[in-house]
C-alpha cells in the first residue's frame, strides 16, 4: 500500500527485454535507507518488487500485464521515474490510499501555467472517467493528486511547485501517456452495490397475473 507522496525520483539504469515481459533496474538514493529483496516499490506509480538490491539500484520484473496496462513499457535507460516504498504501519498518511495498481493509462492532452501552479489536462477512457469526480482523488504515475476539473473525456490537475520538483510530472510534455489509478474507494462501493442488487429477490407479480387473479388494477 503506498500514499501518492513521492520519496524521489529514480533513473532507469538498464531494461532486459523478454518476449512479453522486462526486467527493469533503477537506481535511487533516499529508498536504500531501508529496501530489501522481496520489498514492494512503486514505480511511477505501478507496484513492483525488488529482486535484488545492490549499489544503490534495485532489479524488477515487470509481467506482461503489467506492461500492456501501464506506460513502463515507454521507458528507455536513462529515464526518469517516479518512486515511492510501501507506506509503513507507523508512518503518516499524507497522500491517498493506493495500491500501485493501474487501471490503464492517460494521455496528456493540454499542459498551462496558472501563475506558481500548473494543469494538466489528461484524456482517458470511459471505464477510467467513470470513478474520476471533481474534489476526489487520483494517482498519476504514482502522484497522488486531487482532480480539479472533469469533461465527458478528460480530467484536470493543477499542481504545486514542490511537487513538480519533487515527481517526474514536470517532464511531461503533451502527448506523453501516464499512469493512472482511480481512488480504489469508488470500486469498491460500485462492486458492493452491484452485489447488493443482485442479491436482491426479483417478484413474478405482474399487472397481467393480478388481472388474472381478479384484482382490479388501475392504470
Amino acid at each position: 500500500m503506498f500514499t501518492g507522496i513521492v520519496e524521489e525520483i529514480g533513473v532507469v539504469q538498464r531494461i532486459q527485454k523478454g518476449a512479453k515481459s522486462s526486467v527493469l533496474a533503477v537506481r535511487g538514493a533516499i529508498i536504500f535507507n531501508d529496501l530489501h529483496i522481496g520489498d514492494s516499490v512503486a514505480v511511477n506509480g505501478v507496484c513492483l518488487t525488488a529482486a535484488s538490491c545492490s549499489n544503490n539500484i534495485f532489479t524488477a520484473d515487470v509481467m506482461h500485464e503489467t506492461l500492456s496496462r501501464s506506460s513502463l513499457g515507454n521507458l528507455k535507460t536513462g529515464s526518469r521515474v517516479n518512486l515511492e516504498r510501501a507506506m509503513p504501519a507507523n508512518g503518516r498518511f499524507g497522500g491517498h490510499i493506493v495500491s500501485g495498481h493501474i487501471d490503464g493509462a492517460g494521455v496528456i492532452t493540454k499542459i498551462k501555467r496558472d501563475d506558481n501552479a500548473v494543469w494538466y489536462t489528461i484524456k482517458a477512457a470511459d471505464n477510467i472517467m467513470k470513478y474520476i469526480v471533481e474534489k476526489g482523488s487520483i494517482a498519476i504515475d504514482g502522484v497522488s493528486l486531487t482532480v480539479a476539473r472533469v469533461t465527458s473525456g478528460s480530467f484536470s490537475v493543477s499542481i504545486i511547485p514542490h511537487t513538480a520538483r519533487s515527481t517526474v510530472l514536470s517532464e511531461k510534455s503533451v502527448g506523453d501517456a501516464v499512469n493512472l489509478e482511480n481512488d480504489i474507494v469508488g470500486k469498491y462501493v460500485e462492486k458492493l452495490m452491484g452485489y447488493e442488487q443482485a442479491q436482491k429477490p426479483q417478484s413474478n407479480i405482474t399487472k397481467d397475473l393480478l388481472i388474472k387473479l381478479g384484482y382490479g388494477v388501475s392504470t
